[in-house]
């Protein structure tokens, strides 16, 4: 049977791939973006089966409106791609109060707005699934990503808690983690690279070039393998609830988690002493 989806952020980007993979095999889509202009070819090769919403995340009444008037416009939604998203970069010392509400405010609030938008209506149902998009930067840390690892990894507590509530009402939750995809538009969601950025303090020009020069060596994903592996998981009956897009950052992960492990065995003496 096809699907119904609702994907913000679908104007460009990984979003838009999601969108015409699913239009491009007889589902049907809600594409949500800030400005709903860019659909135009969409509407022309697809007609009813998608439909363009203006939305933006941060505005908690228009995410509400837009699944509404998705429900109401299909009848039921099926999947829902919580896309939306931007990468705030700098030094913690470089971000403005400012900045850092912005990225919290579009990344954790606006993903938590369509969640608790959507969540009745998948109640009913009896059933749906959720994609939430991270980041490796969701499960690593990099310096000068402060304000973007802080905003994927709450959304990687939020989403885990979520697979755990919802299991019983038959809704799946999956955290979707890529690396950096080279999209159409000329965009790699690499957030070293395509970011929005503090003010710089010239404390930190080293550490931007050493930055700099590492990234030049990542490999970036086709866009399309992304979409493709994405139909994939919306069609499992037990889709995992974490999965890697891409294996670029891979080595980086296991090490990483590794030495988490190392640490807090190495340090077991402390952690009792702790315990009193």
């Amino acid at each position: 049977m096809s699907k119904v989806w609702f994907v913000t952020g679908s104007s460009r980007g990984l979003g838009r791939e999601f969108v015409e993979a699913a239009l491009l095999r007889g589902d049907r889509v809600a594409a949500t973006a800030r400005g709903s202009k860019g659909f135009a070819d969409l509407i022309d090769a697809y007609g009813d089966a998608v439909l363009p919403l203006e939305m933006d995340v941060t505005d908690k009444d228009a995410v509400f409106a837009a699944v509404a008037r998705a429900k109401e416009h299909f009848g039921r939604i099926d999947v829902v791609v919580n896309n939306a998203g931007y990468a705030m970069i700098g030094a913690v010392e470089e971000l403005s109060e400012q900045e850092l509400r912005d990225q919290v405010e579009t990344n954790v609030f606006g993903a938590v707005w369509v969640l608790q938008a959507v969540l009745p209506h998948l109640r009913e149902q009896g059933g749906g699934h959720i994609f939430q998009l991270s980041s490796a930067a969701g499960l690593i840390a990099v310096p000068l990503g402060g304000a973007y690892n802080l905003s994927k990894w709450a959304l990687e507590g939020l989403n885990e808690a979520l697979a755990q509530e919802v299991a019983e009402f038959g809704i799946k939750v999956t955290i979707i983690e890529p690396g950096g995809y080279a999209t159409r538009d000329g965009k790699n969601p690499d957030p070293m690279n395509n970011g929005h950025m503090a003010e710089r303090h010239p404390a930190y020009d080293g550490l931007r070039e050493r930055l700099s020069k590492f990234a030049v060596g990542q490999p970036a994903g086709n866009p399309a393998a992304a979409a493709a592996a994405l139909l994939k998981l919306a069609d499992m009956d037990e889709p995992p609830v974490r999965i890697l897009f891409g294996t670029g950052f891979y080595p980086m992960i296991q090490k990483a988690y590794a030495a988490r492990l190392q640490t807090w065995e190495d340090w077991q003496g402390l952690s009792l002493e702790a315990q009193g």
